[in-house]
């Protein structure tokens, strides 16, 4: 198994011509302006030509130890013992779970071992996407990927799929082979404050009420002055969900507010009955909440990690700021300088807390999945 990383700007383009020209895949990440540029498709078409070539837009991209703004990063890999296909589908947030289900089935065939998702980001139910996968797939196939990004915009996100650049696309590479080994780990950082309060109206990921009072009015009083810079602000005071049908508490976050009827929208499911608290940030909890993933994710495959793909959430860098790379250093710490790290900030994470665990949405946690083959 290869790997190689080369930064795209729109000044100059890739800073230098791939080295490995028969690559199977290619992942490339970059600031929204770039995947509207016209030449951008086209140069990794040109670059990898026997690639499939899939990607987003991001809230930054992750490059070794680098957290990245401008530009795009690609990362082409070349298996010695795997096949790669890729499937791509149209997607909003009522038909989420029939899009997951849809190329779950596409997908199937002998020796499917895991499937990466690159996802729209805000037009989306992250968690009727994964649970439309999980539902058709083998219980032996696992599932990584995220939701793409706007910066801190909250706008427009795009998705590429081979030489095609859209929004409301999703993007699923199945990886097909009895020797590639995948581990994978998910571990947030948040504190929770505040009482609980129990959901009593909700439609899908759509918020009404909270203890039967307007959802958006309480979390406004939370927030303060910060309520004025909603949906944006949300992303430093997520949820925690606990219902019944999930094993552990998840962390949601806000895509978007409705003034007209008072609620909020999540990236996710927040069903009536179930139940949330307000979080706030500890920085030092955060990076070792990334440690802790790489580590669960390294530990699970069981040999050496050839490529590390970290997908961490927009809200965590909007608290880490300038200290952003600290995470992505400490899973470097975790698997080794010999691995090569890719990934970007998103606007939700998909991925089981750990190996044997189920796959779910999450949001505000840091996910990474190690590759390699044996």
């Amino acid at each position: 198994m290869r790997v190689e990383q080369i930064t795209w700007s729109e000044g100059s383009g890739w800073q230098h011509p791939a080295a490995i020209a028969d690559a199977q895949m290619v992942l490339a990440f970059g600031h929204r302006s770039i995947f509207q540029t016209s030449s951008f498709a086209d140069d990794l078409a040109s670059a990898w030509p026997a690639a499939i070539r899939v990607g987003c837009s991001t809230a930054g991209q992750i490059r070794g130890t680098e957290v990245i703004d401008e530009g795009a990063v690609a990362t082409a890999v070349r298996f010695d013992h795997t096949e790669v296909r890729v499937v791509c589908s149209a997607v909003t947030a009522e038909d989420s779970a029939s899009a997951g289900a849809l190329l779950a089935q596409e997908l199937a065939g002998p020796g499917l071992a895991h499937v990466l998702i690159f996802s729209e980001g805000l037009d989306i139910n992250g968690e009727a996407l994964v649970r439309g996968l999980g539902e058709t797939l083998p219980s032996n196939v696992s599932v990584t990927g995220g939701l793409s990004a706007d910066g801190e915009h909250f706008k427009e996100t795009l998705v590429l799929c081979d030489r095609t650049v859209q929004k409301n696309t999703v993007a699923a590479i199945g990886l097909y082979g009895s020797r590639l080994r995948v581990g994978c780990g998910s571990l947030g950082g948040w504190d929770p404050f505040g009482p609980e309060r129990q959901i009593t109206r909700s439609k899908g990921n759509v918020l009404y009420e909270l203890d039967g009072q307007s959802a958006l009015a309480l979390y406004k009083r939370y927030l303060g002055d910060h309520a004025a810079d909603l949906p944006a602000s949300g992303l430093l005071f997520p949820l925690s969900l606990r219902t019944r049908e999930v094993s552990a508490p998840v962390v949601r976050t806000i895509l978007s507010v409705n003034e007209a009827d008072h609620s909020l929208t999540f990236a996710g499911d927040v069903p009536a009955g179930g139940y949330v608290r307000l979080m706030k940030a500890n920085f030092d909890r955060l990076i070792d909440g990334a440690v802790g993933a790489g580590r669960v994710s390294a530990d699970a495959l069981g040999s050496a990690v050839d490529l590390a793909l970290l997908i961490s959430c927009v809200g965590r860098r909007m608290v880490l700021r300038q200290r952003v790379e600290e995470e992505v250093e400490g899973v470097r710490d975790i698997v080794g300088p010999g691995a090569t790290i890719a990934g970007f900030y998103s606007y939700g994470e998909i991925s089981p807390f750990t190996q044997k665990a189920r796959c779910e949405l999450h949001n505000q946690t840091m996910t990474v999945t190690t590759l390699s083959e044996r």
